[in-house]
Protein backbone atom coordinates (compact mmCIF):
# COMPACT_ATOMS: atom_id res chain seq x y z
CA UNK A 1 0.00 0.00 0.00
CA UNK A 2 1.51 3.39 -0.96
CA UNK A 3 -0.07 6.81 0.99
CA UNK A 4 0.68 9.77 -0.71
CA UNK A 5 -0.48 13.36 1.46
CA UNK A 6 -2.06 15.53 -1.06
CA UNK A 7 -2.69 17.79 1.08
CA UNK A 8 -2.25 18.54 4.73
CA UNK A 9 -3.06 21.92 5.78
CA UNK A 10 -6.72 23.70 7.77
CA UNK A 11 -9.46 24.65 5.74
CA UNK A 12 -7.89 27.89 4.81
CA UNK A 13 -4.28 26.34 3.57
CA UNK A 14 -0.63 27.46 4.60
CA UNK A 15 0.39 29.99 3.90
CA UNK A 16 -3.37 31.92 5.06
CA UNK A 17 -4.63 34.42 2.73
CA UNK A 18 -3.67 37.78 4.84
CA UNK A 19 -1.08 36.37 7.05
CA UNK A 20 2.25 37.43 7.46
CA UNK A 21 3.22 35.40 10.26
CA UNK A 22 6.77 33.51 9.95
CA UNK A 23 5.41 30.07 9.15
CA UNK A 24 2.86 32.12 5.82
CA UNK A 25 6.41 33.53 4.77
CA UNK A 26 7.97 30.06 5.17
CA UNK A 27 10.31 29.14 2.11
CA UNK A 28 10.47 25.59 3.32
CA UNK A 29 7.98 23.74 0.90
CA UNK A 30 6.81 21.75 4.11
CA UNK A 31 5.22 25.16 5.62
CA UNK A 32 3.24 25.45 2.37
CA UNK A 33 0.08 23.19 3.33
CA UNK A 34 -3.17 22.61 0.54
CA UNK A 35 -6.56 21.50 2.12
CA UNK A 36 -6.12 18.17 3.88
CA UNK A 37 -6.97 14.91 1.48
CA UNK A 38 -4.70 11.42 0.91
CA UNK A 39 -4.36 9.32 -1.82
CA UNK A 40 -4.42 5.29 -1.46
CA UNK A 41 -2.71 3.21 -4.01
CA UNK A 42 -3.47 -0.52 -2.73
CA UNK A 43 -4.13 -3.84 -4.73
CA UNK A 44 -4.05 -2.22 -8.04
CA UNK A 45 -6.62 0.52 -7.30
CA UNK A 46 -6.41 4.07 -6.55
CA UNK A 47 -8.28 5.89 -4.15
CA UNK A 48 -8.44 9.24 -2.51
CA UNK A 49 -9.81 10.53 0.78
CA UNK A 50 -11.77 13.66 0.51
CA UNK A 51 -11.78 15.71 -2.28
CA UNK A 52 -11.28 19.39 -1.11
CA UNK A 53 -10.70 22.95 -3.22
CA UNK A 54 -7.11 22.05 -4.26
CA UNK A 55 -8.08 18.63 -5.65
CA UNK A 56 -7.14 19.24 -9.41
CA UNK A 57 -3.78 20.69 -8.40
CA UNK A 58 -3.22 18.37 -6.20
CA UNK A 59 -3.95 15.70 -8.72
CA UNK A 60 -2.42 17.56 -11.29
CA UNK A 61 0.86 17.63 -9.21
CA UNK A 62 0.94 13.95 -7.92
CA UNK A 63 0.57 12.89 -11.89
CA UNK A 64 -2.68 10.41 -10.41
CA UNK A 65 -3.65 9.26 -13.93
CA UNK A 66 -6.80 6.92 -12.64
CA UNK A 67 -9.27 6.62 -10.40
CA UNK A 68 -11.78 3.92 -8.93
CA UNK A 69 -13.11 5.47 -5.94
CA UNK A 70 -13.95 8.77 -3.75
CA UNK A 71 -14.88 8.24 0.10
CA UNK A 72 -15.54 11.02 1.88
CA UNK A 73 -15.00 11.87 5.63
CA UNK A 74 -18.03 14.08 6.26
CA UNK A 75 -19.52 17.29 4.05
CA UNK A 76 -17.23 20.26 5.01
CA UNK A 77 -16.35 22.64 2.16
CA UNK A 78 -12.73 21.86 2.66
CA UNK A 79 -13.31 18.46 1.84
CA UNK A 80 -15.78 18.41 -1.06
CA UNK A 81 -15.04 21.20 -2.63
CA UNK A 82 -13.45 19.61 -5.55
CA UNK A 83 -15.97 17.05 -6.04
CA UNK A 84 -16.52 18.90 -9.98
CA UNK A 85 -13.22 18.06 -11.21
CA UNK A 86 -13.51 14.30 -10.75
CA UNK A 87 -15.08 15.26 -14.21
CA UNK A 88 -10.96 14.56 -15.81
CA UNK A 89 -11.57 10.91 -14.95
CA UNK A 90 -14.79 10.85 -16.24
CA UNK A 91 -13.77 11.62 -19.82
CA UNK A 92 -10.72 9.81 -19.24
CA UNK A 93 -12.18 6.33 -17.75
CA UNK A 94 -15.43 6.72 -20.11
CA UNK A 95 -17.33 5.82 -16.93
CA UNK A 96 -18.63 7.25 -13.69
CA UNK A 97 -16.55 7.80 -10.22
CA UNK A 98 -17.87 6.26 -7.31
CA UNK A 99 -18.41 7.91 -4.51
CA UNK A 100 -18.50 6.32 -0.79
CA UNK A 101 -20.47 8.38 2.09
CA UNK A 102 -22.37 8.86 4.93
CA UNK A 103 -26.32 9.42 3.83
CA UNK A 104 -26.00 12.46 5.63
CA UNK A 105 -23.31 13.92 3.43
CA UNK A 106 -24.75 12.16 0.03
CA UNK A 107 -28.09 14.29 0.83
CA UNK A 108 -26.06 17.37 1.44
CA UNK A 109 -23.63 16.99 -2.07
CA UNK A 110 -27.11 15.96 -4.03
CA UNK A 111 -29.47 18.88 -2.77
CA UNK A 112 -26.89 22.01 -1.93
CA UNK A 113 -23.49 21.79 -3.27
CA UNK A 114 -23.69 19.24 -6.14
CA UNK A 115 -27.19 19.37 -6.92
CA UNK A 116 -26.69 20.39 -10.94
CA UNK A 117 -24.62 16.93 -11.40
CA UNK A 118 -28.07 14.82 -9.99
CA UNK A 119 -31.56 14.44 -10.85
CA UNK A 120 -33.29 13.77 -13.96
CA UNK A 121 -32.89 17.19 -15.68
CA UNK A 122 -28.64 16.89 -15.23
CA UNK A 123 -26.89 19.34 -16.71
CA UNK A 124 -24.58 18.59 -19.17
CA UNK A 125 -20.97 18.40 -18.69
CA UNK A 126 -21.72 17.80 -14.97
CA UNK A 127 -19.62 15.33 -13.04
CA UNK A 128 -20.84 11.41 -13.49
CA UNK A 129 -20.98 10.10 -9.91
CA UNK A 130 -22.21 6.93 -8.66
CA UNK A 131 -23.36 7.32 -5.12
CA UNK A 132 -22.99 4.51 -2.86
CA UNK A 133 -23.95 4.68 0.75
CA UNK A 134 -21.69 3.61 3.60
CA UNK A 135 -22.65 3.08 7.42
CA UNK A 136 -20.73 3.03 10.53
CA UNK A 137 -19.49 -0.93 9.36
CA UNK A 138 -17.28 -2.40 7.17
CA UNK A 139 -16.82 -1.94 3.71
CA UNK A 140 -15.26 -3.13 0.26
CA UNK A 141 -14.45 -1.31 -2.57
CA UNK A 142 -13.49 -3.41 -5.07
CA UNK A 143 -12.08 -6.18 -3.29
CA UNK A 144 -10.14 -3.80 -0.45
CA UNK A 145 -12.02 -3.54 2.42
CA UNK A 146 -12.55 -0.30 4.82
CA UNK A 147 -13.31 0.11 8.30
CA UNK A 148 -14.77 3.40 9.21
CA UNK A 149 -13.97 4.90 12.56
CA UNK A 150 -17.03 7.38 13.92
CA UNK A 151 -14.80 10.57 15.66
CA UNK A 152 -16.50 13.89 16.64
CA UNK A 153 -15.91 17.09 15.23
CA UNK A 154 -17.13 18.96 17.58
CA UNK A 155 -21.12 18.13 17.27
CA UNK A 156 -21.22 16.24 13.78
CA UNK A 157 -20.27 12.59 13.12
CA UNK A 158 -17.35 12.30 11.04
CA UNK A 159 -15.65 8.91 9.62
CA UNK A 160 -12.07 8.02 9.66
CA UNK A 161 -11.06 4.55 7.97
CA UNK A 162 -8.63 1.90 8.60
CA UNK A 163 -7.63 0.14 5.47
CA UNK A 164 -5.64 -2.83 6.69
CA UNK A 165 -2.48 -1.71 8.56
CA UNK A 166 -3.13 2.07 7.64
CA UNK A 167 -5.34 4.41 9.56
CA UNK A 168 -6.54 8.22 8.66
CA UNK A 169 -8.55 10.12 11.35
CA UNK A 170 -8.65 14.21 10.69
CA UNK A 171 -11.47 17.01 11.44
CA UNK A 172 -11.42 15.37 15.11
CA UNK A 173 -11.83 16.02 18.76
CA UNK A 174 -13.01 12.79 20.31
CA UNK A 175 -13.18 9.20 19.91
CA UNK A 176 -14.94 6.94 21.80
CA UNK A 177 -12.99 4.25 23.66
CA UNK A 178 -14.93 1.67 21.12
CA UNK A 179 -13.92 3.18 18.00
CA UNK A 180 -10.39 3.53 19.37
CA UNK A 181 -10.64 -0.32 19.52
CA UNK A 182 -10.69 -0.29 15.65
CA UNK A 183 -7.71 1.49 15.88
CA UNK A 184 -5.18 -0.75 18.11
CA UNK A 185 -2.80 -2.87 15.50
CA UNK A 186 -2.53 -0.36 12.78
CA UNK A 187 1.34 0.03 11.63
CA UNK A 188 0.61 3.58 10.41
CA UNK A 189 -1.93 6.02 12.15
CA UNK A 190 -2.58 9.90 10.72
CA UNK A 191 -4.80 11.86 12.80
CA UNK A 192 -5.33 15.52 12.65
CA UNK A 193 -3.12 18.11 15.10
CA UNK A 194 -4.02 21.42 14.48
CA UNK A 195 -2.32 23.24 16.93
CA UNK A 196 -1.14 23.69 20.56
CA UNK A 197 -4.17 26.19 21.56
CA UNK A 198 -7.60 24.69 22.33
CA UNK A 199 -10.12 24.42 19.26
CA UNK A 200 -13.44 23.82 19.57
CA UNK A 201 -13.31 20.71 16.62
CA UNK A 202 -10.21 19.30 16.20
CA UNK A 203 -7.52 18.12 18.84
CA UNK A 204 -4.56 19.79 19.66
CA UNK A 205 -1.54 19.33 18.79
CA UNK A 206 -0.63 17.60 21.81
CA UNK A 207 -3.96 15.86 22.34
CA UNK A 208 -3.51 13.84 19.20
CA UNK A 209 0.58 13.13 20.37
CA UNK A 210 -1.02 11.99 23.66
CA UNK A 211 -3.05 9.60 21.17
CA UNK A 212 -0.73 8.50 19.11
CA UNK A 213 1.65 7.47 21.78
CA UNK A 214 -1.42 5.63 23.52
CA UNK A 215 -2.04 3.85 20.10
CA UNK A 216 1.46 2.72 20.04
CA UNK A 217 1.59 2.91 16.02
CA UNK A 218 4.89 1.64 14.07
CA UNK A 219 4.97 5.18 12.80
CA UNK A 220 2.33 8.40 13.77
CA UNK A 221 2.09 11.26 11.38
CA UNK A 222 -0.07 14.69 12.01
CA UNK A 223 -2.07 16.26 9.43
CA UNK A 224 -5.06 18.98 9.21
CA UNK A 225 -2.13 21.49 10.30
CA UNK A 226 -2.21 25.46 10.82
CA UNK A 227 -0.04 28.21 10.68
CA UNK A 228 -0.20 28.35 14.64
CA UNK A 229 1.52 25.31 15.04
CA UNK A 230 4.89 26.52 14.09
CA UNK A 231 7.24 25.44 11.31
CA UNK A 232 7.64 22.17 10.17
CA UNK A 233 11.59 22.05 10.70
CA UNK A 234 10.75 23.39 14.41
CA UNK A 235 7.83 21.18 15.43
CA UNK A 236 9.84 17.34 14.10
CA UNK A 237 12.59 18.50 16.54
CA UNK A 238 10.37 18.29 19.78
CA UNK A 239 8.88 14.94 18.28
CA UNK A 240 9.60 11.22 19.02
CA UNK A 241 11.79 9.33 16.48
CA UNK A 242 9.06 7.19 15.03
CA UNK A 243 6.29 10.17 14.94
CA UNK A 244 6.56 13.19 12.26
CA UNK A 245 4.24 15.78 10.69
CA UNK A 246 3.13 15.20 7.55
CA UNK A 247 3.57 17.55 4.70
CA UNK A 248 1.90 17.51 0.80
CA UNK A 249 3.59 15.20 -1.60
CA UNK A 250 4.80 12.85 1.32
CA UNK A 251 4.59 9.42 -0.03
CA UNK A 252 4.27 6.44 2.84
CA UNK A 253 4.68 2.90 1.99
CA UNK A 254 3.08 0.31 4.36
Amino acid sequence: MKITFLGTGTSQGVPMIGCNCEVCQSADYRDQRLRTSIHIETGGKSFVIDTGPDFRQQILRERIKTLDAIVLTHEHKDHIAGLDDVRGFNYAQKKPIQMYAHARVIEHIRNREFYYAFGEDKYPGAPDIEVITIHNQPFAIQGVQFIPIEVMHYRLPVFGFRIGDFTYITDANGITETEQEKIIGSKVIVINGLQYEHHVSHFTFNEALDLLKKWNPEQGYFTHISHRLGKHRDVEKTLPPNFRLAYDGLKVDI
